[in-house]
């Protein structure tokens, strides 16, 4: 096997690892690994959007047979996330004959959509908390603000899936727990994934039509992440979240540092 393609295959390998191991890190860690192997950034984010969509796709199942979805708020974070996801495409569209251009607001987006998420992971437990703090409060709001607060969410999330891959994990469980405290992690995960697929599937197929996809590495990265997560899966709870959320929170933090500057 070529060198590169085996690259590519390891780095699937190892991203599964870690998503099946921590449910976090997915697009967040192949997108710069992408850029690191040298592919240019809208390829990158354009090929790991059809990534997430179909290794994702297997979790909406799951998750609807354990019963744990909410479609109620799925389809609120949708009516906001994929209008906002088009109109980035459309402005992609716009910036298209500028490579350069287009490159530069892609990479410089995702060095601080990475930081933000590398924040989410390492504090994730005191938002949390301050979320659960607030709960008397947020039980006065009227649900047409709650419903309203949930578009406005979906909204930043497509911007920030669409031009970086990355915003639907980590930033995205975080922001419906601190609207919905009273959902269980499980519906948490499993809400968040009903709302990425479609997200993700749309924006990766506008990237697609922009010529921003290299299929042939989306199915070395697949060959590799699907017996990934299920070893990662398979050593859930072995390691403690304790060590593996700090260490992944700087790494991500070091790897948007050096996009940003």
């Amino acid at each position: 096997m070529d060198i590169g393609i085996l690259g590519f295959v390891l780095s699937g390998l190892v991203v599964g690892f870690i998503v099946g191991l921590t449910g976090v890190g997915g697009g967040s860690l192949m997108t710069p690994l992408l850029l690191w192997f040298g592919i240019n950034p809208a390829t990158a984010v354009g090929t790991d959007l059809l990534y997430a969509a179909i290794t994702k796709s297997g979790g909406v199942f799951a998750h609807q047979r354990n019963k744990s979805i909410n479609w109620r708020i799925a389809g609120w974070l949708c009516l906001g996330s994929i209008p906002a996801s088009l109109i980035v495409l459309w402005l992609l569209t716009r910036l298209h004959t500028d490579a350069h251009v287009q490159d530069s607001l892609i990479k410089h987006t995702l060095g601080y959509v990475l930081v933000l998420t590398a924040i989410a992971i390492l504090f994730k437990q005191r938002l949390l908390s301050y979320a659960q703090s607030t709960l008397a409060v947020k039980k006065n709001i009227h649900p047409q603000v709650y419903s309203a607060l949930t578009v406005v969410t979906g909204a930043a999330l497509g911007v920030m899936v669409s031009l970086t891959s990355i915003g639907a994990g980590a930033l995205g469980t975080v922001a419906l727990f601190m609207l919905y405290p009273l959902l269980t992690s499980r519906q948490l995960v499993g809400t968040e994934i009903a709302h990425a697929v479609p997200l993700t599937l749309i924006a990766g197929l506008g990237h697609a039509s922009l010529g921003n996809i290299d299929w042939h590495l989306l199915v070395y990265l697949i060959i590799g992440s699907l017996p990934g997560v299920y070893l990662g899966g398979s050593l859930s709870g072995r390691i403690p979240e304790s060590v593996l959320r700090p260490c992944m929170a700087l790494m991500l933090l070091g790897v948007g540092y050096n996009l940003v500057v």
